[in-house]
Order: C-alpha cells, then sequence, then structure tokens
C-alpha cells in the first residue's frame, strides 16, 4: 500500500466534468446566500431605525435568496454522489482490487454501542462511507461516525439543549483471529493530575469490568485499561502490542480508544476532517486532491501492520 496517489486518466476526465458542475454550484450558492445575507441586513436597519418600507425591502430580497438555494440543492447532491461514486470508489479500487466503497452505509449504531469504545450512548448518531477490504488474511472495514449526547438545563429562557461530541470520526474494526472470552477495553485517560490518575484507578468502571494495571507507563499514562478478564487482558495487551498501540497512538491527532470484543479489534480514531467529500468553492482540478483521503486508507492499512493481524499468532476456537 503506497501513500502516493496518482489520478488516472479516467479519474481525471470525471473531475473534469464535475468541475464544470462545481462552478455553477459554487456561483448558485454565493448568489443565493449574498442575497440572503444583504436581505437580513436591509431588514435589520429597517427594524432599528422604524423604517418598514426598509425592512419589507429586505425581507423581498431573501425570498430569491432562498429559492436559489433550494433549487439546487438536487444538482449538489449529484454532485457529491458522482464524486464518491465515480472519483472515490474508483481511486479506491485502483489502489487495492479487494476495497469496496458504500458512502450510503457505516458502522451501525448498535455496532458502535457493542463495541464499547465509549462509556456514553449516543442521543444521536450518523454513519456514513464505508470502506471494506481485505489485507492478506485479514478483513477489515471501516466508517465515518458522528456520534454525540444531549444535555439538558433549566434557564429563564425555558428548557436549554446541547449537543456534545462522543465522536466525530473513524471507526475501524478488523479480524482479529481470536474469540475472546470476554471484554477489554481501552480508553483515554483524559485526567492530568495526581488526583486525576486516584479518581481514574479507583471509581472509573463500568459494568464488571475492572481496572487492568500494566506494566508500561506510556500506557498506563495515556490510557485506562478494563476487562472483565484480567488473565486474557494481559494475553492480549502483551509489551509487543502495547508499544505498537502506543506508536499508533503517537501518529493519530487525538487520543486514540481500542476494544477487543468477540473476535474483533475495534479502533475509534477523533478526527477534524470530514473525510471523501468533494469541495464546493476550492477546484477539483490539482494534483494533490485525493491526498488527504488516500493518507486515511493508508493509515488503516497501517494499523493491521502496526498490530500484525496478518501473522496469525492465535487460532480461533
Amino acid at each position: 500500500m503506497t501513500e502516493d496517489f496518482i489520478l488516472t486518466p479516467a479519474i481525471e476526465s470525471v473531475l473534469a466534468e464535475l468541475e464544470v458542475q462545481r462552478k455553477k454550484i459554487a456561483s448558485s450558492k454565493i448568489q443565493g446566500w449574498g442575497a440572503i445575507i444583504l436581505g437580513v441586513a436591509c431588514f435589520a436597519i429597517g427594524a432599528i431605525l422604524s423604517q418598514a418600507i426598509i425592512a419589507i425591502i429586505g425581507f423581498i430580497m431573501v425570498v430569491p435568496g432562498v429559492v436559489i438555494l433550494f433549487r439546487i440543492s438536487d444538482d449538489i447532491n449529484q454532485y457529491k454522489y458522482r464524486f464518491k461514486q465515480e472519483v472515490i470508489g474508483a481511486a479506491l479500487n485502483s489502489i487495492h482490487q479487494n476495497l469496496t466503497f458504500d458512502h450510503e452505509n457505516g458502522i451501525s449504531e448498535s455496532e458502535f454501542i457493542n463495541a464499547q469504545l465509549f462509556a456514553k450512548t449516543p442521543d444521536r448518531y450518523h454513519t456514513e462511507d464505508l470502506i471494506t477490504g481485505k489485507d492478506e488474511k485479514t478483513v477489515f472495514y471501516f466508517a465515518e461516525v458522528h456520534a454525540e449526547y444531549k444535555t439538558e438545563m433549566q434557564t429563564k429562557n425555558g428548557r436549554q439543549v446541547q449537543w456534545h461530541d462522543i465522536l466525530k470520526g473513524i471507526v475501524f474494526s478488523a479480524d482479529f483471529n481470536k474469540n475472546f472470552n470476554g471484554i477489554t477495553v481501552v480508553r483515554p485517560k483524559d485526567f492530568g493530575s495526581s488526583i486525576g490518575a486516584w479518581f481514574s484507578e479507583n471509581i472509573y468502571s463500568f459494568g464488571d469490568k475492572d481496572i487492568v494495571q500494566l506494566e508500561n507507563d506510556y500506557f498506563n499514562k495515556n490510557f485506562v485499561t478494563q476487562s472483565s478478564d484480567q488473565v486474557e487482558a494481559r494475553y492480549i495487551l502483551t509489551p509487543a502490542m502495547m508499544e505498537k498501540i502506543s506508536d499508533l497512538n503517537e501518529r493519530s491527532a487525538y487520543c486514540i480508544s481500542l476494544s477487543f470484543i468477540n473476535s474483533s479489534v475495534y479502533i475509534a480514531f477523533p478526527l477534524n476532517n470530514n473525510y471523501f467529500e468533494p469541495p464546493v468553492f476550492d477546484t477539483l482540478l490539482k494534483p494533490d486532491l485525493l491526498d488527504e483521503d488516500m493518507n486515511i486508507l493508508t493509515f488503516m492499512f497501517l494499523i493491521i501492520k502496526e498490530l500484525n493481524l496478518n501473522t496469525r499468532v492465535w487460532s480461533k476456537e
């Protein structure tokens, strides 16, 4: 799996067609939002100055802006669909024939919950861009996930709802080639002080899983490890495995979460970017267009290599 990706002539041809469509969409968006912003400004000025005619003009200006944005919604959906199917899909296939891309599906909410990567259960959940594949002996898949929970508080203006991210990033799953007897979870330790460390060790628990003390300073500093089977947890998290997970964590922008459940390993990567999406206000005709998207794919193959998932140390029962 190489990190260098070169656009094929077939993909470049599709991008040239989509670039024409992108420019029309960008122009319409600028017109639509320009009319709305100008109309709202006029309406506000009219309201402040108590000039009804200015406020009415402002309201009238907003209407065509809304109409323009509504009319291009189908064009935007078609533009995104073609980009994902004919550009991203083709790019993945040119890199690895075993890869499949389904932009409409992802990691189901029930699987996300059952993976136990996070203590919070989502109140709002979205997933897309499912990529599945096989690298030598290892079957894997990953998808973008945005899981959120809500908090409510009573204010003088009524009940206020706030949404908080559980994960905005990618969930990766791969076959570990071992049927686990228990569940082992490795989560970020977000407490920097000694009081926080004590809190993690003594209180931070879930279900019937206990804190696992491991002989790796970096691991214990950055993660809280819990398992329903202490012996199995140490069997999985060997010194070599902990070193590899630590290396993987160092390569990530944010601290990762892992779980070993059934016969799979799950890894959650918090990310800022929304991958596999076409730009609207930036050209498609640049050689590095897909670099970030392909680098994510390279990173997923790196996980299999880093964790030695193809070595098959264990055999399934």
